[in-house]
């Protein structure tokens, strides 16, 4: 027997929770719920466009620092269509560039991957807290990966 395990939901981190929540539905996330229980509990979860997993914050979720939470993905099949249309909401976005992801920035080079692979152009931005978001760029996944 097989048992499925989704990841549906990672908390952030924030510092003001109003802000965050209309950061975030600026990017065009549908907010799926905002339930402040009591005064020490409150949760906002919102989720991307065609994603299947959620972000919630709120007070009493989490005890890391607001804005620790970094690299965090979102896949697009366009990254530079992407980067437009977050550019369009008022969000501060990185110009794209390829190579390797990670603390290792020396291969980063500028622009798009030069010849269009899967899973080599990025874009990067953050939220008012400083929580740090990667736009990757996957146009064919690798086997198994639906």
């Amino acid at each position: 027997m097989t048992i499925n395990y989704r990841f549906e939901v990672t908390v952030l981190p924030v510092s003001d929770v109003e802000r965050a929540k209309a950061f975030y539905e600026t990017l065009g996330w549908r907010l799926d719920a905002d339930f402040p229980i009591n005064d020490n509990l409150r949760i906002v979860q919102l989720t991307p466009p065609g994603s299947k997993a959620s972000i919630q914050f709120g007070v009493g979720l989490t005890a890391a620092p607001a804005g620790s939470s970094q690299d965090l993905l979102l896949v697009v099949d366009d990254v530079e269509e992407a980067r437009q249309d977050l550019l369009a909401r008022g969000v501060k976005v990185s110009e794209t560039w390829h190579g390797l992801r990670g603390l290792d920035t020396s291969t980063r080079q500028p622009g798009p991957d030069p010849q269009g692979r899967s899973y080599g152009s990025y874009a990067s931005f953050t939220d008012p807290d400083g929580n740090g978001w990667l736009l990757q760029q996957v146009t064919e996944r690798l086997p198994n990966r639906d």
